[in-house]
């Protein structure tokens, strides 16, 4: 089981939007270029809202078949570890290990030991192609390294090895180091790389923390020039480390809360095209902005039911928000008071949502907020269902646009 040189990670917090989804996809297709679609809901998404795996395998399913989509999908069990990936066992097809939990646990000495004596040969001066200059590497650095990784990189091999043998059929890895609090350097992936081979873990994408801030749903923050020029060293290391490592011709960079982060889609795409290098782009649960964003259109009770959910998001701020404290900087005072709210129209509520930073009304605080409210629409059970469904039309338009124009024509195409 190959993933394709393009691959997207398309959440849908409700299990409702998959043909929208595809139809995204499908327009790339139309224009030459396939990108693999996957289906990624995490165990926190699945508990909040009271669905199973099997629920997300349905969608998928149930979307290629309505839609007449004849590329290979995938349905991903989105950030695992040990203690939850019995659960999307059955049902998944595409697995991210998260391991940073266990970054910064040191190894049993004898596997340190080994891996420092293993990747000996790299101190001193290293020369990787597409990077300018040599790499110099002390063999303190290495120790360093492995001292900070190798644990991690042993429990991926640990949930992966369960995987293999509880699973029937092939499947897809990928191993994520993105949610910790420092990034990764092109340095420490290259070791990573080193680790991951021996492990034995076949790898088909490989998610560290980039520079700068990654914020649910809304643009990136940080040095694009920094995050360009450590980009396109990630890219030059894998393409180093695929032939030197023996790891899967196909491994490619996976960029985790991907959506949105239109400052560097460009840099990105042009990083691509330079090292004719293919990529994962794993978007944030935006699907659900934009069934609110449908809502609101609507008007009536749809804009009602979405002024509701931001009321209710407003008065249970820190709960909500708590679980995503480290990819979230909202600034309450920017936040717009219910009372405001109950004056909008339909435009007022999409225009402060929809993330268009040409308009004087877009409000990145107002979007933030309701992206982690999701557990507010979970709450109104069939009531949110039911609206989603009477509105169907006008949502899945705002989803199909949502991903097609403002993520696959400015990565892909």
């Amino acid at each position: 089981m190959k993933l394709n040189k393009y691959s997207i990670g398309i959440g849908d917090r409700f299990g409702q939007q998959g043909k929208a989804q595809l139809d995204a996809v499908k327009k790339a297709s139309n224009r030459g270029v396939t990108i693999t679609p996957v289906w990624n809901k995490s165990y926190r998404e699945h508990e909040l809202i009271g669905t199973r795996p099997m629920d997300t395998r349905r969608e998928a399913d149930d979307a290629v078949r309505t839609q007449g989509w004849v590329e290979n999908y995938f349905v991903d069990a989105d950030h695992v570890g040990m203690s939850t990936v019995e659960l999307f066992i059955e049902a998944s097809d595409f697995f991210t290990l998260d391991v940073a939990d266990f970054i910064g646990q040191s190894a049993e000495e004898d596997h340190v030991q080994n891996f420092i004596n293993r990747c000996k040969k790299y101190s001193g001066s290293l020369d990787i192609p597409g990077i300018d200059g040599s790499l110099e590497i002390s063999e303190g650095e290495v120790e360093e390294i492995a001292r900070k990784y190798l644990y991690g990189v042993e429990e991926a091999g640990r949930i992966y090895r369960h995987i293999k043998g509880h699973k029937q059929g092939d499947f897809i890895v990928e191993v994520s180091m993105d949610e910790t609090e420092n990034p990764q350097t092109p340095l420490e992936l290259l070791f990573i790389l080193a680790a991951i081979s021996q492990e034995g873990i076949p790898a088909q994408t490989i998610a560290p923390k980039f520079t700068g801030r990654f914020n649910k749903g809304i643009d990136y923050v940080g040095d694009i020039a920094q995050f360009t020029s450590e980009f396109e060293q990630d890219l030059a290391v894998i393409r180093f480390a695929i032939g030197e490592f023996t790891l899967p011709s196909n491994l490619k960079l996976s960029v985790h809360s991907g959506s949105d982060k239109f400052a560097i889609y460009g840099p990105i795409r042009d990083a691509l095209k330079k090292f004719d290098a293919g990529l994962h782009l794993k978007t944030a649960g935006t699907t659900w902005l934009e069934e609110l964003i449908g809502l609101a259109e609507a008007g009536g009770d749809g804009l009602v039911l979405a002024k509701e959910i931001y009321k209710k998001a407003f008065s249970r701020m820190n709960g909500l928000c708590q679980p995503y404290a480290t990819v979230i900087d909202i600034d309450p005072l920017l936040l717009p008071n219910p009372k405001e709210i109950d004056q909008w129209n339909s435009d007022s509520f999409a225009f402060a949502l929809r993330h268009d930073n040409t308009n004087v009304q877009y409000n990145s605080h107002f979007r933030q907020l309701l992206h982690v409210g999701y557990k507010i629409a979970a709450e109104l059970g069939d009531l949110y269902l039911s609206a989603l469904r009477e509105h169907e039309g006008i949502i899945a338009k705002n989803v199909t646009e949502n991903i097609y124009e403002r993520h696959i024509k400015k990565l892909f195409l």
